[in-house]
């Protein structure tokens, strides 16, 4: 993989090339980006995936969906249908895609739609009769057609932005310059212990006038099933099989595994297929199968519910003094301007 990668140094410069050309021609205004009344908070990253995007998305959800009616629209990457759809009781991890699919189920209170185009996205959403008071988009920092009034960069601890390359020679969708365009910043999957001294040195190393934050994975005390739970602190010593088909998986399998377990990697979104959950079962030969939150959604119904069992995940700010306040700031001042 490294070897090729290397041999494909000349197209990552033209990719380059392409993706800074785009952003400069909607920097001049010569692409039109489109702004909406209605404060819109756009969550996204520089790289491909693994950087904590949904543990995000939920923290936001948290903080903001007590005070306003909260949508959250996204893409709806892989799913199996087209065009602008809002979650309803007929909604499927297949027909919304996981990530969408997991927030609908997770939080009743909101709404969650999904639309490649966001705009469209949008437009939809503000002509409901119910319609929102703030719109999360997910997903979509690189989505320039539509103008947020608050972005959110993410970057991950163990592969932050300024040590990365331009896809295909390394994982980022756009030159780093593209940090300017962030409103906030935050380093994710952090240490929980690390210091204000290591803090400050990410902070010089990223090299951006923005604030910084800082958040770690807190894992629950609980898996859990459709009808029961189970302690971690239990099911971490006994033998088991571990189900990940997320982009980055290390963190997950750390936390849980012991040397007795069996472990399955699928890519990130996979569609898990019969022979995947077959495979699956005969290695787990009646022991418990836990997976993430987010594959759950997709083998939820393929697998004995018995057996299946799901190991939640926050984000955690290491400081969060002035973050809620930021936040919360930018959607009372943007709804009082409507």
């Amino acid at each position: 993989m490294i070897l090729l990668r290397k041999i494909l140094f000349p197209l990552a410069f033209l990719y380059w090339l392409i993706t800074y050309v785009r952003n400069w021609l909607y920097d001049l205004g010569v692409l039109k980006s489109y702004s909406f009344d209605i404060p819109i908070i756009a969550v996204g990253n520089l790289s491909v995936g693994g950087t904590g995007k949904t543990p995000q998305i939920e923290y936001l959800i948290r903080l903001l969906s007590e005070k306003y009616k909260v949508a959250v629209l996204s893409r709806g990457y892989k799913r199996s249908t087209e065009g602008f759809i809002l979650a309803d009781d007929k909604a499927t991890a297949s027909s919304i895609g996981d990530e969408p699919f997991q927030f609908y189920s997770k939080f009743p209170n909101i709404q969650v739609a999904v639309d490649a185009n966001r705009k469209n996205g949008i437009e939809k959403l503000v002509l409901l009769q119910d319609k929102p008071d703030i719109i999360l988009l997910d997903d979509a920092f690189q989505h320039r057609k539509v103008k947020a009034g608050f972005y959110i960069l993410l970057t991950a601890y163990d592969d932050l932005f300024c040590n990365d390359f331009i896809l295909p020679f390394g994982n980022l969708r756009e030159p780093s310059s593209g940090k300017k365009r962030a409103d906030m910043i935050i380093v994710t999957k952090c240490p929980e212990d690390l210091s204000e001294l290591a803090q400050q040195k990410i902070r010089e190393k990223l090299k951006v006038k923005q604030q910084v934050f800082f958040t770690t994975i807190q894992y629950d005390d609980f898996i859990f099933g459709n009808d029961s739970q189970l302690l971690v602190s239990e099911i971490q010593s006994e033998s088991k099989v571990l189900v990940a088909g997320i982009a980055k998986p290390k963190l997950f399998f750390d936390f849980l595994k012991n040397e007795k377990d069996e472990t399955f990697v699928f890519p990130d979104h996979h569609h898990f297929s019969k022979q995947d959950c077959e495979q699956i079962l005969a290695q787990a030969n009646g022991r418990e199968i836990v997976t993430t939150e987010k594959d759950f959604v997709r083998l939820n119904g393929l697998l004995p519910k018995s057996q299946l069992f799901y190991l939640p995940i926050k984000s955690k700010f290491l400081n969060s003094k002035n973050i809620d306040k930021t936040i919360i700031d930018y959607v009372g001042k943007s709804a009082r301007n409507r």
